[in-house]
């Protein structure tokens, strides 16, 4: 059973990817642009093996993984290279992270970092690895918040934010990276003590942060039909609208929703659960690929990236819309990907937020993104 979920997680059944196969030509184009996007992030790494930033070793640790996911035959020496540098920021705890050369909100962000470095070091399927992922598990399990209340079950950038806080974008990484890389636990020495997540806990923060009826009580759940189904970034903040009473609601939005349905999906909620399908019916309503729904050009890469984990795991290769068309999200998304690549290869975001301004990071997303709606 395990090995049937992380099978199921990581990219798709066998015959589930039969059904799921692009046009001939589409397909073609696809994979000529991965090929492209991939030579010139992998023109871009630096000296030491990083990209973008070196403070941020997720960075890195994205490009690795879209490299892996890519060509690992190709580009063996600038995976190779990517992972001493991310080996250099393991910390003596597990955490994978570095300390940053100017002082920021959320400091050296350990928790995100940690996630996606050891997601994208299991990726590689190096058994020499193990010990590295299984200490980073063992981290990370620790960091989930215990406080109770809105933010208990989930994850914030960092343990030390002098505060409660949780949010969604961290906390779906962290359910992420410990889902996928359940299988090293397998192979602890006799006696030493697995790591694992309080996933019932994971599973009431996620109600903290969906606007659903009877799901989350919170007084700031929105009661708006629109919002209803859908997930914000964090409890009774994070994109939140100001109602005319002087009230505050949870604004739902396309990025977090899919982050929302995926964090359920590695929570394990079945999929016929009120949760589940109240998230799916809701991206369905606000399927567009030409903007974030709710968000706009805000974190549109990050966007398409968790929508295609999420309906890849999810198992849908077609979204039933409202108006009665029936949309094949694969080749949705293919196409739009091969039409926003640069012709040098690239892709960027022309709005900065979330560091989207950053083509290594845009197109590391867009590979993984596009990788996945091959599978």
């Amino acid at each position: 059973m395990k090995k049937w979920i992380i099978g199921c997680l990581a990219g798709g059944l066998a015959a589930h990817a039969a059904t799921a196969a692009l046009p001939a030509e589409l397909e073609a184009e696809a994979r000529a642009a991965l090929a492209k996007g991939a030579a010139w992030l992998a023109a871009q790494q630096q000296a030491d093996g990083h990209w973008a930033l070196a403070d941020s070793p997720a960075l890195t640790g994205l490009s690795m993984w879209a490299l892996q996911r890519t060509d690992p035959v190709a580009y063996k020496s600038a995976i190779d290279r990517a992972m001493v540098f991310v080996l250099t920021s393991v910390q003596e705890d597990g955490s994978i992270w570095r300390q940053p050369s100017e002082q920021r909100k959320g400091g050296g962000l350990a928790n995100y970092n940690t996630a996606i470095c050891m997601t994208a070091l299991h990726a590689l399927g190096r058994p020499e690895l193990v010990p590295v992922i299984q200490h980073a598990r063992t981290y990370l399990a620790q960091m989930q918040y215990e406080g109770g209340g809105s933010y208990g079950g989930g994850m914030g950038y960092d343990a030390d934010q002098g505060r409660p806080y949780t949010d969604l974008s961290n906390s779906y990484m962290a359910y992420e990276a410990m889902r996928l890389t359940q299988d090293v636990e397998d192979l602890r020495a006799a006696g030493e003590p697995k790591a694992d997540l309080d996933w019932q806990a994971a599973q009431e923060f996620l109600a903290q942060v969906q606007n659903l009826k009877g799901v989350n009580t919170n007084s700031y759940m929105s009661a708006d039909a629109d919002n209803q189904g859908g997930f914000a970034y964090t409890p009774g903040a994070g994109a939140s609208i100001t109602n005319a009473d002087g009230t505050v609601t949870l604004r739902s939005y396309g990025s977090m929703t899919y982050a929302g349905l995926l964090a359920l999906i590695y929570a394990q909620v079945d999929a016929q659960d009120v949760r589940v399908q109240s998230a799916k019916d809701w991206a369905s309503r606000h399927w567009s690929l030409d903007e974030n729904p709710g968000m706009g050009q805000e974190g549109l890469y990050y966007f398409f990236n968790v929508l295609a984990k999420s309906l890849a795991a999810a198992g849908d290769d077609a979204l039933a819309l409202p108006d009665g068309r029936t949309v094949a999200w694969r080749e949705d998304v293919a196409r739009k990907l091969i039409a926003l690549q640069k012709p040098d290869g690239f892709w960027v975001n022309e709005n900065n937020r979330w560091w989207e301004a950053d083509p290594n990071l845009v197109t590391a997303y867009t590979l993984l993104a596009l990788a996945t709606a091959l599978d």
